[in-house]
């Protein structure tokens, strides 16, 4: 697989951990350190939704680049939110990434859950906004996710997410 970044963009090997049976693991840093996302291939999934949490769903992009099995993988930005939380950076979960899940419908949804198919099982390539993080900045981010979607972050971001590709042999 193969994807554009910024130029002053990092792409690290985070500690040479490898996903278990093989894949790729890297993380993708801003120029100050900021970890944007991560990539994962060959990764074991399963998931159980044990709770729904009321969601939105802010961005959505369909990539049939990564299509598989007749199942075309999306670009999402989404948030859950889990009004019993009291940590305020628990209460509002906001990521970003590839999914291969049914869109939700309802008031409610199972936790964000960014992973596509990819041979030989699945991928996940995304990351989370924390609006709390000041990382590289004077003040921290964009204080709602309709106000960050407007910064060059999240639009290099995206821009990143979608272009994932096969490589060329």
């Amino acid at each position: 697989m193969t994807f554009d970044y910024p130029s002053a963009w990092i792409i690290k090997d985070p500690a040479g951990e490898v996903p278990s049976g093989g894949g790729v693991f890297v993380a993708v840093a801003n120029a100050d350190g900021k970890q944007m996302a991560t990539l994962r291939t060959n990764m074991a999934t399963a998931t159980e939704c044990t709770r729904k949490y009321p969601y939105s769903i802010l961005d959505s992009v369909p990539l049939p680049a990564l299509a598989q099995a007749g199942s075309t993988p999306r670009f999402t930005f989404e948030s859950r939110l889990d009004a019993a939380a009291t940590d305020p950076m628990k209460r509002n979960v906001l990521a970003y990434g590839i999914t291969s899940a049914p869109v939700p419908t309802g008031p409610a949804a199972c936790p964000i859950f960014h992973f596509f198919t990819w041979p030989p099982s699945s991928a996940t390539f995304g990351g989370a906004y924390n609006p709390f993080d000041a990382t590289g900045a004077t003040k921290p981010a964009a204080d709602t996710p309709e106000l960050y979607m407007q910064t060059q972050e999240y639009k290099d971001i995206k821009r990143m997410i979608v272009s994932l590709r096969p490589a060329s042999s």
